[in-house]
């Protein structure tokens, strides 16, 4: 009875120590290496539907930066997940005084130095020091510090927005150094850089690389 006892309380140490190696390897590799991510709102339409997970590379960003195009999870500015921010807010703050964005003029150009705890998603359209305009919701971009000549961005991939207000901002603007612009797909729906500037790289959590839920949008991006 005695080993009967000790070899039933063996297998249930050795049944804990496994559980617990288990969610310690779980918790490390979404800490360092992949992130599962729930796509919390329509801003990603028609490319990330409201409930599709997502597998985000965390790792790739020790090594490198994104790239424009990448669809990143990345923590924007303080107070960016107010909601109705798209109405028209103020852009920037501390050491730079905020101003008024105005729709058909200059989108975003002054990132807020606050870093809120929220994660968002959109894909970057810009990176540090190209140019940038929008027309009815695409992007015309100049890239390597140069303020033109701007060409359209391959974007086949977007809800377009048309003449909508939020959709037009056309004085050109330059992303600043070590930052990172992002708009999500779904461009008349989205509170996104336009509104509350650049994104610095070290917000950034890491690369959206693959789709596992729902079952018939499982792949790679």
């Amino acid at each position: 009875m005695r080993r009967r006892s000790k070899s039933r309380l063996g297998s249930l140490i050795e049944l804990a120590v496994i559980i617990a190696v288990a969610l310690g390897l779980a918790l490390l590799i979404q800490a360092f290496i992949v992130k599962p991510y729930k796509i919390p709102s329509g801003s990603m339409e028609p490319t990330l539907q409201v409930g599709q997970r997502v597998l985000v590379d965390r790792i790739g960003m020790s090594f490198g930066n994104p790239s424009v195009g990448d669809i990143v999870v990345f923590h924007p500015p303080k107070g960016a997940e107010r909601e109705g921010r798209y109405l028209g807010e103020e852009c920037g703050g501390i050491p730079q005084p905020p101003h008024m964005v105005t729709y058909g003029k200059a989108a975003c150009d002054k990132p807020n130095p606050e870093e809120a705890s929220v994660n968002f998603i959109k894909r970057i359209v810009a990176g540090p020091h190209d140019w940038l305009f929008i027309r009815e919701g695409h992007v015309y971009l100049s890239t390597h510090g140069r303020k033109g000549p701007f060409k359209r961005e391959q974007d086949s991939y977007i809800t377009p927005c048309g003449k909508e207000p939020e959709c037009n901002f056309l004085t050109p603007i330059e992303v600043p150094a070590e930052h990172w612009f992002m708009m999500g797909d779904n461009r008349g729906r989205s509170d996104d850089s336009r509104f509350w500037g650049p994104v610095p790289t070290k917000w950034i959590i890491g690369v959206t690389f693959a789709t596992y839920w729902p079952p018939d949008r499982i792949g790679f991006f």
